[in-house]
């Protein structure tokens, strides 16, 4: 909201048109998260009544998704909390003492229905907006207590939460949100009671009955844990939603994060059934702000703008392995397979778009440029792709 009308037009286009880059898929905080303004949530004041969306959603958040709707209809919106309102929050399940903090703490199961209605309130204040809320999660990073806002939640809480609470009060207002469980990383932070969260909760068929599928993050373990959720319950859906670059990981350096961000994020989670990756964020300034007190203090945006000017934006590996992707594979797509190709510094995806188009991505890790050849059926093309490149093509069958 500091750029200009003209400039921010010209960056959200780009990035959010059906016609250009074509990102479809973005996600919000419900409440306040660690690049927020403030801490907060939509109800810090005692009683569900006293629910109200926020100036941080009525004069910025909700603005720019308008924006982005005019340019993108069809764009999908995940809606994520950090925290519960903190009045709503206990110590531990044990002694259920009131927890004044917004770090850690854990839901007071007395209030499963409130916070229920907290969110379902939420997506209805969105809509009232004009912006449907597609998707949400119960809790970011459940098992993170040390987030500038946090909030615990075990399986086996978002399990009973869901089954008792959050999913009949989803079906009594006739909302379709979806909505993933976990929102965590593939390690499930090694905590031993923690593995398998997604499938233990699906294990309760009168939770599953509410539930879409899973969201994972990857600041710990390995992105095959997907394949494990998968081959599990193939019946639920799977989508990436959040990873972040920074200073720990020479986060604006093309040459050490394009092509490792291609294979782990991009390329890895939807040949693992990911039907869509969320990186975490769009935009902080030169100086990674903002941030919260205890949140990332390290992190880049998939875009940096200069906030000596709020015009000089530079682009990071987040933006463009988000955009090879987009760019060639619309909505609707479905991943086909590939194969015939063995090198292990080539990293590629096929799909077939719901227009009849065929989508092709593919990153090459080697020095030397590559000769690629891409045959179906009877026909073919080739390229020449550079060295630590990566190109994406579209084409009609």
């Amino acid at each position: 909201m500091k750029m200009s009308a003209a400039d921010r037009k010209e960056f959200l286009t780009k990035t959010f048109s059906p016609n250009a880059y074509g990102f479809s898929y973005v996600r919000i905080s419900i409440g306040c998260s660690d690049f927020s303004l403030s801490d907060y949530t939509c109800c810090d004041k005692e009683g569900i009544d006293n629910f109200a969306l926020t100036d941080e959603e009525n004069d910025l958040v909700i603005p720019i998704l308008k924006e982005i709707l005019a340019i993108n209809p069809s764009l999908k919106i995940m809606g994520s909390p950090w925290t519960a309102p903190k009045w709503m929050q206990v110590d531990n399940l044990t002694d259920l003492n009131p927890y004044d903090s917004w770090t850690s703490g854990q839901l007071n199961p007395a209030y499963y229905s409130t916070y229920a209605t907290y969110l379902v309130k939420c997506i209805q204040a969105y809509k009232a907006a004009g912006i449907d809320i597609y998707s949400v999660t119960p809790q970011n990073e459940p098992l993170n207590r040390g987030n500038s806002a946090s909030m615990y939640m075990s399986w086996e809480e978002e399990r009973e939460f869901i089954r008792t609470a959050l999913g009949p009060l989803f079906v009594a207002n006739g909302i379709k949100t979806k909505i993933y469980v976990f929102d965590h990383n593939y390690n499930y932070d090694n905590i031993a009671s923690q593995m398998s969260y997604p499938t233990n909760i699906y294990a309760d068929a009168d939770a599953a009955q509410y539930i879409a599928g899973a969201a994972f993050h990857d600041y710990g373990g390995d992105r095959s844990e997907l394949l494990n959720v998968h081959n599990a319950n193939p019946d639920k859906e799977l989508v990436f939603s959040e990873t972040s670059i920074g200073t720990w990981n020479s986060g604006r350096d093309l040459t050490k994060r394009l092509l490792d961000d291609m294979r782990n994020v991009a390329i890895g989670t939807v040949n693992n059934y990911c039907r869509g990756a969320i990186v975490w964020n769009l935009m902080l300034d030169n100086d990674r702000s903002p941030y919260r007190e205890g949140g990332c203090s390290t992190c880049y945006g998939a875009v940096d703008i200069n906030n000596s000017d709020y015009k000089t934006i530079t682009r990071n590996s987040h933006y463009y392995i988000i955009a090879h992707m987009a760019s060639v594979v619309k909505p609707g797509a479905v991943r086909i397979a590939s194969s015939g190709y063995t090198d292990s510094n080539i990293d590629y995806a096929a799909f077939e778009n719901t227009d009849g188009t065929y989508a092709f991505v593919l990153a090459n890790n080697n020095e030397k440029s590559k000769l690629i050849t891409v045959t179906i059926g009877d026909k073919h093309f080739a390229y020449e792709a550079p060295g630590k490149s990566v190109v994406s093509f579209k084409w009609a069958k």
